[in-house]
């Protein structure tokens, strides 16, 4: 049986692209006022170079493709895949520098991941459309938009929400294909495992998670086809073992020379790669292990709780579903050759496996490494939702469902909307210091002793006072921010071009100390060049200091 009748599937699609759209929009109109983190800046050079490599395609493939060149222009960040930088390159060159479509520069880059983000909420809504229910689609792909750290992180020009569209996509293909067991789907996966590859080393858990999932749903005809010698697994593995490769290697031409090697360095980086350092529970953590409640903690501290709920609510009603089949309680049997509610369960939890099972996973950067769960926790959610308003239809009396159901529906939507909403909206441009009202908001996270920022992005919200109290010839210590994300703020004319970074606290007039507590000895050399332990501005975050701003006493103040 196919999963959802193909009547309706192009409305639904153009719903999915509806809902892309204004998310598209919205991430784009609330740009602006968002500081840049620090491997933007990195990744906004990586992305400029790669954009200059495709000019000289255009201009003379056959010199594009000499090692010289490919080397010149790929070698710049080539510890991380390049097709993500690729789309931020090509934003920047089209839209910014051909086109004149953005006003700032650094917005441009970001476009591209924001039409990753935009793409994944079309894509979970169809997947939960087909899959259940408009309901479901909708729901799912209205409160994965609508978590305060996805929504920050979809303004980036970063890899982190990026890899969780693909990670979902390879897996939405891959299901495609065991309900419809058609060469065209398993391509589909192929090639799109092929581009996750080249987008981000989450990637790696694919292969692992969707043989698990074959081995559980096809676990019968495996067993029979290898007693005859014959390997059966399901044609979209097949696929990804063998397009896949190729694809991550044509689209990352890094690659294409010393491949081996460089894929060895590549593959080295990352499993060696440096800790960050993390505080958490007021312990800041530098080398693994990671407490074992640190990814749980985290994601109950930053996903709003009635997304939580419905998650919890949605699981539940699925696997008394399986229960009642498998006990032979099932009114009717459900027929589901896909197993979609066994996908979204190893979906969502192989991201948080390294996290739990290993005694030695790097410390990264928090919640931005399990991204790629909550498309799954949201497709159960919106299923949760759909199980919900189910029950509440049928307390409405049969003499009036016709017209109460839809008030129900609508109520129900956006009782559970309203706080997600409101809590995305009042995160903004804070992002990494939010946190939601389970664990007491931002004051609340800084009581447990939760990191209250990462990646010095919250310099975006000193620049106006920067601009105003920072005269010609007076520097700033620009700490955590890095030197390219600074540079684009200039660039963004957002910040004065009076206003010039210094690399050292005895070198500057001014001193920027973002607020992490491993950083806490940066201060206290403020405090010491300065000869004062008092702030002349702090950013805050409901109360909580995040930012602070240093200057140095008898200061003459810009305009003076």
């Amino acid at each position: 049986m196919r999963l959802r009748r193909r009547e309706g599937y192009a409305l639904d699609h153009f719903i999915g692209f509806v809902l892309a759209l204004v998310y598209l929009v919205l991430l784009v109109k609330t740009a602006h006022p968002l500081g840049y983190a620090r491997d933007e800046g990195f990744y906004f050079h990586a992305a400029s170079t790669y954009a200059d490599w495709f000019e000289v395609l255009l201009r003379d493939p056959g010199a594009a493709i000499q090692r010289t060149t490919v080397d010149a222009h790929w070698a710049v960040n080539h510890e991380h895949p390049g097709f993500v930088k690729s789309i931020f390159g090509l934003s920047w060159s089209l839209f910014y520098k051909k086109w004149h479509l953005f006003e700032e520069e650094g917005t441009s880059f970001r476009f591209g991941g924001m039409c990753f983000a935009a793409c994944g909420v079309w894509l979970i809504y169809v997947w939960g459309t087909r899959a259940r229910s408009r309901t479901t689609g909708f729901a799912a792909a209205t409160l994965f938009a609508l978590m305060p750290r996805i929504f920050y992180h979809a303004h980036l020009d970063c890899f982190d929400v990026p890899i969780a569209v693909m990670w979902t996509l390879v897996a939405y293909a891959y299901w495609r294909s065991l309900d419809e067991p058609t060469f065209g789907w398993a391509l589909a996966a192929g090639i799109a495992f092929g581009v996750a590859l080249d987008t981000k080393l989450n990637s790696w858990f694919l292969p692992p998670a969707l043989l698990l999932h074959a081995l559980f749903a096809r676990g019968g005809r495996i067993a029979r086809g290898l007693k005859l010698g014959k390997v059966r697994a399901p044609l979209a593995l097949w696929a990804m073992a063998s397009i896949g490769p190729f694809v991550f290697l044509l689209l990352w031409p890094w690659i294409w020379f010393d491949t081996v090697d460089r894929l060895t360095d590549y593959v080295r980086f990352h499993l060696n790669h440096e800790y960050y350092n993390m505080v958490f529970l007021g312990v800041t953590y530098w080398k693994p292990p990671m407490p074992r409640g640190y990814v749980w903690l985290m994601t109950a501290a930053t996903v709003p709780a009635i997304t939580l709920l419905l998650f919890f609510v949605g699981a539940a009603s699925r696997a008394r579903k399986h229960v009642f089949r498998w006990i032979g309680r099932a009114a009717r049997p459900e027929v589901d050759p896909a197993h979609t509610d066994l996908l979204w369960a190893i979906g969502f939890l192989v991201q948080f496996a390294p996290w739990i099972l290993s005694t030695n996973t790097p410390i990264f950067g928090g919640t931005k490494h399990w991204f790629s769960a909550y498309p799954f926790l949201c497709l159960f959610a919106g299923t949760g939702l759909d199980f919900t308003i189910s029950k509440l239809r049928a307390l409405v009396p049969p003499s009036r469902a016709g017209r109460l159901a839809p008030l129900v529906d609508a109520a129900a939507f956006a009782a559970v909307l309203a706080a997600p909403l409101a809590e995305t909206l009042h995160s903004h441009p804070w992002g990494l210091s939010n946190y939601t009202p389970l664990v007491g908001g931002a004051p609340g996270g800084a009581s447990l002793g939760l990191n209250r920022q990462f990646w010095g992005f919250t310099t975006g919200a000193v620049v106006d006072w920067l601009n105003e109290h920072v005269a010609s010839g007076q520097s700033v210590y620009i700490h955590d921010t890095a030197g390219e994300a600074w540079e684009m703020l200039h660039r963004d004319g957002r910040l004065s071009p009076k206003v010039q970074a210094a690399w050292s606290v005895q070198a500057s007039a001014f001193a920027l100390y973002h607020h992490e507590e491993h950083m806490e000895t940066i201060e206290y050399q403020i405090w010491t060049a300065y000869g004062t332990s008092s702030p002349a501005y702090i950013g805050t975050y409901d109360g909580v200091p995040v930012v602070y701003v240093y200057a140095r006493p008898g200061l003459r103040a810009a305009g003076n």
